[in-house]
């Protein structure tokens, strides 16, 4: 054999234990999957995603028309889907202040908040403080793009005038109007009158 085969051999050689050394040693491949941004349970989390876990999250927001908005949860995890930060949340407690200072608390157990647009949904055993008025249920969608709350499911408002089942609920944020109305047309809300 001649010098030049060798040595086109050895090249060969060379790259063909370079690309296995590489595959073995270097290149672990990272599968993605898209999950539900809505499952997280920060007891069943692995090893991995509890470093990614960030205790005691706060944003504050200031809006143009001098509303505030500020949300914290002790425990959040941020993810990054369709070039949006979004961030789900445990133990969550939101404050919304209007123009004239009245403040809208709320305080949910799950919640996915959207930090490009900050819109909101809470879940799971939702308390809503609204000055005297106090409402329960299990759903919760704050839309600063439609400037409306939508409050579902199991709802349950209490006031100083009497108590009320619903089905749903609608707040515009700037008229302050309410549309109360159940999901079945020929079901009627119910409203009990204190004494």
């Amino acid at each position: 054999m001649s010098k030049g085969y060798i040595q086109l051999l050895l090249i060969f050689l060379v790259i063909i234990i370079g690309v296995f050394s590489y595959k073995k040693y270097f290149n672990n491949q990272i599968s993605i999957s898209e999950e539900d941004p809505k499952s997280f349970d920060q007891n069943n989390l692995n090893e991995d995603a509890q470093n990614n876990l960030i205790k005691n999250l706060k944003y504050d927001v200031k809006f143009d028309n001098n509303t505030q908005y500020s949300i914290t949860a002790n425990y959040s995890e941020i993810e990054y889907l369709n070039q949006e930060e979004i961030v789900t949340m445990r133990e969550v407690v939101a404050i919304f202040i209007d123009e004239d200072g009245f403040e809208l608390k709320i305080k949910s157990d799950e919640a996915i908040f959207n930090n490009t647009v900050y819109n909101t949904i809470f879940e799971k055993n939702v308390d809503i403080k609204y000055i005297d008025h106090l409402i329960t249920s299990e759903k919760l969608i704050l839309d600063f793009e439609e400037n409306v709350v939508i409050i579902k499911d199991n709802i349950v408002y209490e006031s100083t005038e009497g108590t009320a089942k619903a089905d749903n609920i609608k707040m515009d944020l700037f008229s302050k109007n309410i549309d109360i109305f159940m999901n079945q047309p020929d079901r009627k809300v119910v409203i009990i009158k204190n004494e």
